[in-house]
């Protein structure tokens, strides 16, 4: 898909909640996970088809735009929160600023995009302040593009503050967003509670953040498809006794990080001790455990760490991370119950910090959007065709893992360094389990 694409913005507004938030709501402490936050977004685009066989695109348009607006009004009530603004790094002011909401025409048609999808592209699908260095506290915590192609499919564009919320909270409030649209009165729909300051207290004490420039770089984002059947090869290969049942995620992760290590060490011609870094949601790992619809940032990091001189084996890698999991939540479940929460979440920050500032270990940061259900997103034609991540920074040694329509399989979205990516991509292995950014049917 060539670059840039024919857009016209037909509208730029803001959309307030549909009801007032209420006086005693309208200060909402972050907690200490928040404040690690820095200011930048959790961005999306999600595909969906044209609906049925009406040929009024520009009609069909002008009506669907005033549903989504009208149905995002309605959920901002209960998502208040995304309607504020941050006043500091201790508090959100929820002043019902509302939503930046932009409504644009794509003079191409939907395949074009999805026959190859590309970082570069999505981001134009996004409402450009989300990408944009000048961001500030004072803006919108929640930005939408609704895009409308000249085929009748719609692209939903949205980029989410991560100093108010975990991709969990996003999708909980995708799925309400949606559910609204739908009018449906069978549906139910769970309001949120944000309420971490009361388990995750702030602290008085300078907090550390980790800088989005240690991990910022000159790298290249490329895009591989594991189908369900090549996971289940995967999974079988990454069996041993320590762990019997690998799962998805687990797996793919393994055989990401090994192909990345592998890439780096011989670049540099040496061994190199190499750190993963992968984020994890701690709302069932607490206790007592938290139910999903606590919004917020509930996630920790695990790490598991590979020496200089041990053997790239995806079963050993497997294991590694594995323990680290289950050693995590033992943690967790250990700081939540004891006095010092504050001090010990702190301490595991500066250690990432210092990790991922070390000029003699390869860190890769990797998350995971598995699980999270972002395909029930119906604002009533329909799932979307497919849905991506965007990133909107330029940063190197990271990767996002994200279901597959299909809920099976996985997409990995993987930066490298582009001497690193030249060796990744050509990995035997991992091309006998992944393909590379195939298309996607429509």
């Amino acid at each position: 898909m060539s670059l840039p694409l024919r857009i016209e913005i037909m509208q730029r507004e803001t959309i307030k909640p549909s009801s007032p938030t209420p006086l005693a709501l309208r200060s909402l402490k972050l907690s200490l996970l928040d404040q690690f936050m820095p200011i930048t977004h959790i961005a999306m685009v999600l595909f969906y088809p044209r609906n049925g066989n009406d040929t009024d695109h520009l009609g069909k348009a002008k009506e669907t735009s005033l549903r989504l607006k009208t149905s995002l009004s309605e959920a901002l009530t209960l998502f208040y929160p995304f309607a504020g603004r941050l006043k500091d790094n201790s508090s959100i002011e929820c002043d019902d600023h509302g939503a930046e909401y932009i409504e644009a025409r794509i003079h191409c048609i939907f395949s074009d995009i999805l026959r190859k999808p590309d970082n570069a592209v999505l981001k134009q699908l996004l409402p450009a302040a989300i990408s944009d260095a000048g961001i500030t506290s004072r803006d919108s915590q929640l930005l939408v593009q609704a895009s409308f192609f000249d085929c009748g499919g719609v692209a939903i564009g949205v980029g989410l503050s991560h100093k108010i919320a975990d991709t969990a909270t996003l999708a909980s409030f995708m799925k309400c967003w949606a559910a609204t649209t739908r009018s449906s009165s069978t549906e139910v729909i769970t309001s949120p509670v944000f309420m971490g300051a009361s388990i995750f207290p702030q602290m008085d004490l300078p907090i550390p953040i980790l800088p989005l420039d240690l991990i910022q770089g000159q790298s290249v984002l490329k895009r591989f498809v594991f189908e369900a059947p090549k996971i289940t090869a995967l999974r079988a290969k990454a069996i041993s006794a320590s762990v019997p049942n690998p799962t998805r995620v687990e797996s793919v992760t393994a055989l990401i990080w090994k192909c990345a290590m592998s890439a780096s060490r011989s670049n540099l011609g040496v061994p190199r001790k190499t750190v993963l870094s992968l984020t994890v949601n701690i709302r069932k790992r607490l206790v007592p455990a938290l139910p999903d619809s606590y919004g917020g940032n509930f996630v920790g990091r695990i790490s598991a760490r590979v020496e200089d001189h041990d053997d790239l084996e995806l079963q050993g890698i497997v294991s590694r991370i594995r323990k680290n999991l289950t050693e995590f939540g033992e943690h967790y479940a250990k700081i939540t119950q004891g006095d010092d929460i504050s001090l010990a979440i702190c301490k595991t920050v500066e250690d990432f910090e210092n990790m991922a500032m070390s000029t003699d270990i390869d860190y890769y940061n990797f998350t995971s959007w598995c699980n999270f259900e972002l395909y029930d997103a119906d604002f009533g034609w329909g799932k979307p065709t497919w849905l991506g991540p965007v990133l909107t920074v330029e940063l190197k040694n990271v990767m996002c893992l994200i279901d597959t329509g299909d809920g099976d399989g996985i997409e990995a979205w993987i930066s490298l360094s582009p001497e690193d990516m030249a060796l990744f991509e050509s990995n035997k292995e991992l091309l006998e389990f992944s393909a590379a950014n195939p298309s996607v049917s429509v």
